[in-house]
């Protein structure tokens, strides 16, 4: 059972994962008073009709059903939640690897970058956030700074303008991103400063990208999905469209990442990622 919470409940995501090579009976009751209405089902109805789910009440939506979890999941013996300890050392090796090379590549972007944010827009060079990763684990993020200082508080003013569907809050030509932002967003520079997430081993290489928490407690269980592996810094929907495609297209894409993950994709990826970064599409 999962307890009532506005936030991800790492315990869910541990125990998902532990179960999804085992065949597991369960019976699971909420801890509601008897006769309480869930979902429109009494507690007793719930807990004892149907062994097979887990009784969620964080949300609209109380009921994560494990059959339906397996739809999602499959059978699978591939992917990244039955990917052996070799080929997740492996994919390891390559976050640290590559992260290292891109960042001594990248030192002389870092320093022109900082410069120009500095002598344009008062504030500081870094925007840090707080965005959830792998089992809803909350992490800083950091980014080169793109918006001029306070446009988190002038995010409610602009709600009407949305251009992306679910969740997520993106405008085309938002006023508060400054002009230096505008092209550091344009190249995805003010990405850059992930790299120590990855060589930290918060975040990969490859990876859906982390959200942030008050989109998270929107999440249904299939959304949660995203949240069962590393984030990373580009991945299918980075290579394909970004910011240009729906929220429920992104969904489908990490879900499909994570479910048929291999060494082989990251690496295609991680080559789609420089013409996508380079044309600039779907990048605002």
């Amino acid at each position: 059972m999962v307890g009532r919470t506005q936030r991800v409940d790492t315990d869910m995501f541990a125990f998902i994962e532990a179960i999804q090579d085992r065949e597991v009976h369960l019976q699971s009751v909420p801890s509601v008073d008897e006769g309480d209405d869930v979902a429109g089902n009494s507690a007793d109805s719930i807990a004892f009709q149907d062994p097979d789910i887990v009784i969620d009440l964080r949300g609209a939506d109380p009921v994560v059903n494990l059959r339906q979890l397996e739809d999602w999941l499959g059978h699978r013996t591939g992917g990244l939640l039955h990917a052996s300890p070799w080929k997740l050392a492996t994919k390891r090796a390559m976050d640290i690897t590559i992260g290292l090379l891109l960042l001594l590549v990248s030192l002389p972007v870092f320093f022109i970058a900082s410069f120009a944010i500095v002598v344009t827009s008062p504030g500081p060079i870094f925007y840090r956030q707080t965005r959830v990763g792998k089992y809803g684990q909350p992490f800083t993020f950091l980014k080169f700074r793109s918006m001029r200082v306070g446009a988190d508080e002038q995010r409610a003013e602009l709600s009407n303008q949305n251009e992306v569907s679910g969740p997520v809050f993106k405008i085309r030509q938002d006023p508060r991103i400054t002009p230096v932002g505008r092209v550091l967003r344009k190249l995805s520079i003010d990405e850059l400063p992930q790299v120590f997430h990855v060589l930290s081993g918060k975040m990969s290489l490859v990876g859906a990208r982390p959200p942030l928490p008050d989109e998270v407690d929107t999440y249904g269980s299939r959304e949660w999905l995203r949240l069962l592996a590393r984030p990373g810094l580009t991945c299918i929907w980075q290579t394909s469209g970004r910011s240009d495609l729906g929220f429920d297209t992104w969904v489908d894409m990490d879900i499909e990442y994570i479910l048929n993950w291999n060494l082989g994709l990251d690496v295609k990826l991680l080559f789609k990622t420089v013409p996508a970064v380079l044309s600039g599409r779907g990048a605002y």
